[in-house]
């Protein structure tokens, strides 16, 4: 994305309910913020070393996801389109998607339409064989479809999803070779992993290869709390590989929905924030209430 400001993304067009729905272009335009100051969830953020900007906050799409299914998808397609029409429309330009969740296809009419540069796609490959996929092995299969179910010719950043051993660049060489293939192709622009285990994360905050990583952290630790250590080692590996140059992203901020309280989701943020260990966070909202309470928390997180 190129590097405008958020008033560049929201102007002040004025819809109605089926304006909103008939010109994805048009909604895309309408201005309802809800945040303020100099510290918001909209605001648009290096990624790293990747040159790709994007909101401080992602909408998540894949929680409690299996099966390429998730709450999200469950939903149905109008409150689906209505939860990301709503996020885009506050300023969220940062989408999170799986196969595994099974929401790209629903992604697909969201964005279709939209001026390329107004919104960042991060993916996930499935390498394990389950049920539901039988993986190619490899990562131009997988490319070749998400782009088809998206309408899209370019993933921005595409994930090896769930690892869950330190050997994990050997054990999938060949996929981390076919996404080094293919963003040298421009098929992609970063690519990266998600660490579910304390060992892969160590891995990916110093492997070269890795441009983003997708990171379980939040304030209380534990696997009680979804994370792969206590959050102070959890802590320091994220400030090891923000200093490689690794794009961060943490999820699980409320630990996997553990964390409900409001001064629960408080705390985790301010942890995460103030000791900056995360570029960027993914949340998976359910509602556009959700995106409007998460987005008011992250104003004030710059507030002490």
């Amino acid at each position: 994305m190129h590097p405008h400001s958020r008033r560049d993304f929201l102007k002040t067009t004025t819809l109605t309910g089926a304006g909103l729905l008939a010109s994805p272009a048009a909604w895309l335009g309408r201005a309802m913020p809800v945040t303020t100051g100099g510290f918001n969830g909209t605001d648009l953020v290096a990624l790293g070393r990747t040159g790709i900007k994007v909101s401080r906050l992602a909408q998540g799409t894949g929680y409690n996801g299996y099966a390429r299914s998730s709450e999200q998808t469950r939903m149905g397609k109008q409150k689906f389109d209505e939860l990301l029409r709503h996020g885009l429309d506050q300023g969220i330009r940062f989408i999170d998607m799986a196969d595994l969740y099974g929401s790209q296809p629903f992604v697909h009419d969201i964005i279709k339409g939209l001026p390329r540069d107004k919104f960042v796609l991060l993916s996930k490959i499935w390498v394990r064989k389950e049920n539901w996929v039988t993986p190619s092995g490899g990562a131009v299969a997988e490319l070749d479809r998400f782009r088809q179910e998206l309408g899209v010719d370019m993933v921005d950043v595409v994930l090896i999803h769930c690892m869950t051993d330190a050997k994990w660049p050997e054990t999938y060489a060949r996929v981390r070779d076919e996404l080094s293939d293919l963003q040298q192709k421009g098929v992609i622009r970063a690519k990266g992993v998600s660490c579910h285990d304390f060992g892969a994360l160590k891995t990916a905050a110093t492997l070269p290869w890795v441009d983003v990583i997708f990171a379980r952290i939040n304030n209380m630790g534990g696997s009680k709390y979804m994370m792969d250590g206590t959050a102070e080692e959890v802590g320091d590996v994220l400030k090891l590989a923000r200093r490689n140059g690794k794009a961060v992203v943490g999820m699980k901020i409320f630990g996997a929905g553990k964390l409900v309280r409001p001064e629960e989701k408080d705390a985790s943020l301010k942890y995460v924030f103030q000791n900056h260990l995360v570029d960027a966070i993914t949340v998976g909202m359910l509602s556009p209430a959700q995106v409007d309470d998460t987005l008011r928390r992250m104003s004030q997180v710059g507030k002490g």
